[in-house]
């Protein structure tokens, strides 16, 4: 998306584009860090949830004047009160519904900075915090593209849940691991925003981001899980990228391999897996892949075995054969990933799996 306002953006537009894509990669070299090498900070313990937002005012050092502590009120400050009001959602949803303690599971403090530099176009889980900018709100109006990214709370959750991947799979941040690390956090930023409306499988949008865009963009947010490859085609922004099956799976030199485009296929297939079983997607379907992700996802799991270990998931927690089982198995066949979860063999391949993933972390010794 930043490449096609680079390409095709006026003078201003593509300043600001080149600007975010530059500070973007320093934060995603960042997070790889403690990815990557398993570096897992000693985070703020304090046993329940306790949040606290930040201002930069518009600098770039982190994490900046504190604005809101937990149990504040509001303070008037959209960006401040939206960040904490999002944090919460996110937590609770982990919390009530996953039994998960924060990101870290032991009740790690949930820190997030706004109005991070001036005209920065994006959000980001840093290894640390959240963090967040506003948008491109210092460009002429007739110019503007993005609204401040704490406008939407699955993008709120969506970044806090690279936090908890962090502390479980720590999938690798390239190629398929990345395309699946990209995808739990848009499935689980999309419950988060699900819950807090309340709505169904059925009912809700599987849109990722609304609100992100200004009215002068056409698209309805930044990614589909419902309908990948449709979520904006705008002039300046051009197409989304995104494919809904295997056979169109992109492969690219930039963006870590495509995690960003082709996250969208194990999107794909977990809303099909949602909309198949029904009701309130964070409850089963939901369940199913965070269970996955703690239990059975390492570090190198890719788009196949995570398909093999989310069925054999589903069959644990709701019996092989299940309509779950079967609704997992749909969903992954619907994007040409076909699984046989259901016969016995599934569990040693589950078990293969695992232990090809844990030797890979292995380094040979001199």
């Amino acid at each position: 998306m930043l490449s096609n306002i680079i390409e095709r953006g006026s003078t201003s537009q593509r300043r600001w584009a080149i600007k975010t894509l530059r500070i973007s990669d320093q934060f995603r070299k960042r997070r790889s860090y403690f990815l990557e090498e398993a570096q897992v900070l000693v985070p703020h313990e304090i046993g329940g949830k306790e949040r606290m937002v930040y201002n930069a005012n518009e600098e770039s050092v982190l994490p900046g004047e504190l604005a809101r502590a937990e149990g504040a009120s509001l303070t008037g400050d959209a960006a401040v009160d939206e960040a904490y009001d999002g944090m919460g959602l996110s937590y609770d949803l982990f919390s009530a519904v996953y039994k998960r303690n924060s990101c870290d599971g032991m009740g790690m403090r949930l820190d997030a900075t706004v109005h991070y530099q001036k005209g920065y176009d994006n959000a980001f889980w840093n290894g640390e915090q959240l963090v967040f900018g506003d948008g491109d709100e210092d460009q002429a109006e007739s110019e503007r593209l993005f609204n401040r990214f704490t406008i939407a709370p699955d993008i709120i959750g969506h970044e806090l849940t690279h936090g908890v991947t962090q502390y479980e799979a720590r999938l690798v941040y390239s190629q398929q691991p990345g395309a699946l690390n990209e995808a739990v956090s848009d499935i689980f930023g999309s419950l988060v925003k699900q819950r807090a409306l309340n709505q169904t499988a059925a009912e809700a949008d599987w849109i990722i981001g609304e609100g992100i865009f200004t009215s002068r963009v056409n698209g309805s947010g930044i990614r589909s899980l419902k309908a990948p490859g449709t979520a904006y085609d705008d002039p300046v922004l051009g197409k989304d990228p995104q494919p809904a099956h295997m056979d169109d799976y992109v492969n690219v030199a930039y963006d870590n391999g495509g995690v960003h485009i082709n996250s969208s296929i194990p999107n794909h297939a977990f809303y099909v897996m949602a909309a198949e079983i029904g009701g309130y997607a964070w409850e089963k379907a939901g369940m199913i892949w965070y269970k996955a992700l703690c239990d059975k996802f390492q570090v190198t799991t890719n788009f196949q075995s995570a398909a093999w270990l989310t069925a054999v998931t589903a069959g644990e927690l709701y019996g092989k054969g299940s309509l779950e089982q079967q609704a997992v198995i749909k969903g992954w066949a619907e994007v040409g990933i076909p699984v046989e979860a259901s016969s016995d063999q599934s569990g040693c391949l589950a078990i293969l799996l695992n232990l090809i993933d844990l030797l890979s972390k292995l380094k040979p010794k001199n």
